[in-house]
């Protein structure tokens, strides 16, 4: 018998990396110094408010499919993407 993987866990921990790897307490004025790629500001609005549903979502016992997981991370990457463009990441982890 296979077991099924516990996407709850999967998702805390992706959220636990993202929270980890995005800047997401990087001051306005350094957000919105110079040329953009995209508004860093709203962007890491986004982000944030997606990351507060979905762990609202899981004290409320939500099972997270890997669909969703993995629609997260790609956001997340292509944020990251993003602020690394902007000067915001120093690492090329993207």
């Amino acid at each position: 018998m296979v077991n099924k993987p516990n996407t709850q866990i999967a998702m805390r921990a992706l959220i636990a990396e993202i929270r980890t790897e995005i800047p997401f307490d990087t001051p306005v004025e350094r957000l919105c110094n110079g040329p953009c790629t995209g508004c860093a500001k709203k962007l890491l609005d986004y982000l944030d408010t997606q990351l507060e549903e979905i762990e609202a979502d899981l004290l409320h016992e939500h099972i997270p499919t890997l669909g969703e997981i993995n629609r997260l991370s790609k956001t997340a990457r292509k944020i990251y993407a993003a602020l690394n463009k902007n000067g915001l990441i120093f690492d090329n982890h993207a």
